[in-house]
Parts: structure tokens; sequence; C-alpha cells
């Protein structure tokens, strides 16, 4: 081969190369992107939510299913693709886990914006909720507010973005363990001089129809550790199923639907009441805010 067809060949080689790796870049988010389709296909969406945990969810002694706040939003989306819901209960250790494997098709539970989270996963950016942190002490515990877990041991459920605040602004000794029950049971046995968790499921907690076992123990602060949206979660680069589930939730906060849903099942409707009223006059919250 002379050196001019050499040369000839080379280019035209290159030249394949960069049209092939565009097409490819033009084709590759409609490949993504094809989460919609291949759940309609399958006629199922499959959503993981938190397990028991009022006011959030709840045990249906019935079916053995969680129903309640949750599982009410994730219906409304299966609801809207015209399939059947599977709903599937994830913990704070695994549920990033289970999205990213595909086990799940999103993440509706509590689980607020993190920048940590935003770099692996891709969410809808209308929060569906706001919910902050609250501590449960011993009744007689001196703790009184977030400064005073400095030296304390706190724990938390694995993967919590409470862990950052308590250990780094407030000084607290963070212990992670699995989930709620755990954390709460852990400070009964005096692991722990405090749990930390959503503030809503500690409130419950307290006041439910567990109140009775709770009568030694105290909400230990005013106020919410770290108040954050909370938002629907996909796996990275689903960019039109957050899309979709986005205008979902503009729907519930316009409509008022979330917020009937939280008064039917107790989950404090503040951030939801002012949500609503937004969404009247079209303007719309982005996580992060």
């Amino acid at each position: 081969m002379s050196r001019a067809l050499r040369s000839n060949t080379l280019a035209l080689l290159a030249l394949l190369a960069v049209i092939g790796s565009v097409w490819a870049g033009a084709m590759a988010p409609a490949w993504a992107d094809a989460t919609l389709d291949k759940i309609k296909q399958r006629g199922k969406l499959s959503v993981g939510i938190d397990g028991v945990g009022p006011p959030f969810g709840y045990l249906d002694t019935q079916t053995g299913k969680i129903e309640g706040f949750q599982t009410e939003l994730a219906r409304d989306l299966a609801r809207r693709l015209g399939v059947e819901l599977e709903t599937v209960p994830v913990v704070a250790s695994t549920r990033v886990q289970f999205l990213q494997a595909g086990k799940v098709d999103l993440l509706i539970a509590n689980i607020q914006w993190t920048q940590e989270r935003d770099e692996i996963l891709s969410f809808a950016p209308t929060p569906y909720n706001l919910v902050g942190g609250a501590a449960v002490v011993p009744r007689n515990s001196p703790i009184k507010r977030w400064e005073d877990l400095r030296g304390k041991v706190a724990c938390v459920s694995q993967g919590s973005n409470f862990a950052k605040p308590l250990k780094d602004t407030y000084g607290a000794i963070v212990k992670g363990l699995r989930g709620i029950p755990e954390s709460l049971l852990a400070l009964k046995g005096g692991t722990c001089d405090a749990s930390v968790h959503i503030q809503p499921a500690l409130y419950d907690t307290l006041n439910g129809e567990s109140a009775a076992a709770w009568k030694d123990y105290r909400l230990a602060t005013p106020d919410q550790l770290i108040p954050s949206p909370t938002v629907v979660w996909a796996r990275r680069g689903e960019t039109d199923t957050v899309a979709w589930v986005d205008q979902a939730i503009q729907d519930w906060h316009r409509s008022g639907s979330a917020l009937a849903l939280a008064r039917r099942f107790g989950v404090p409707d503040d951030y939801l009441r002012s949500a609503n009223q937004k969404a009247q006059r079209k303007q719309f919250d982005h996580a992060p805010f």
C-alpha cells in the first residue's frame, strides 16, 4: 500500500470513528431512558418504600403489606402508568443499592436530598415533603439542645444524612444501626444517649399506639436537625423517568392530594400546606434549597 493510500485510509477510519462516537452519544440517552417503556411492557411499577414506621407506613394485618402515605403516592404513579404496583420495603443501609441494582424502579421513602446522593443517583427536583431530624432521649437526660450531644453517643440509621452534622457540627459520637427499631432498642439498652431520626416517626413513637412503652422518654430539642427536601429517587441518568415523576409531584401539590394524604395518615403537613398554596400560584420548590 502506498504512503498516500495508507494516509487516506487512516484518515477515513478516524472519521468513521468520530461519526460512530457521535451517533452512539446521540443514541445513548434514548436507551438509558427506556425505564418507563420497560415498566409499561412488564405491567408493573416497583417502588422502594420505608418499612413499617408510622405515620408513613402501617402494616395491613389482612394482606401483610405496608400501607400508608408512601404506598398511596406510589400507587398514584402506577395508576398514571396503567400498571400494577409492587412495593418493596427498604432499609437505610441498602436502599440505594436496591435502586442501583434494579431491584426497584424508584425510591419513595424518607430520603432527603444530599450532595453525596445527588452524585450517584437522579431525582425529581420538586420535593414531595420536607423533613428534619429529632432526638429521643430518656426523660431525665440533661440533653435539651443539639449542642448537648457533644461527646455523647447518638444512634442513627446507617447511611443517614444526620450523621455528618451530628459529628461535624455538634461533636457527637455517631453510631450507625440498621434502622429506627434497632436504634430505639439501643437507646433503651443504654448503648446510646440519643436516638436521632426523622422527627415525624419519632413523634409518632412517643405519642402513638406505643406511647405507654415510651412514657420515660421525650424529644430532646424543639427544633429539627437540618430540615431537608424529601425527593423521589431514580437511577443515575434516567432523565425521562425523573421528568415524568416531577410532573406527578407537581400535580400532587397543585391538586392538594399529597396534603389530603398527609392529613389522612397523620403525617405533619406544615410543608405540604405551604407547597399547596405555592402550587396554586404556579410556584414550586426545587431541591436543593
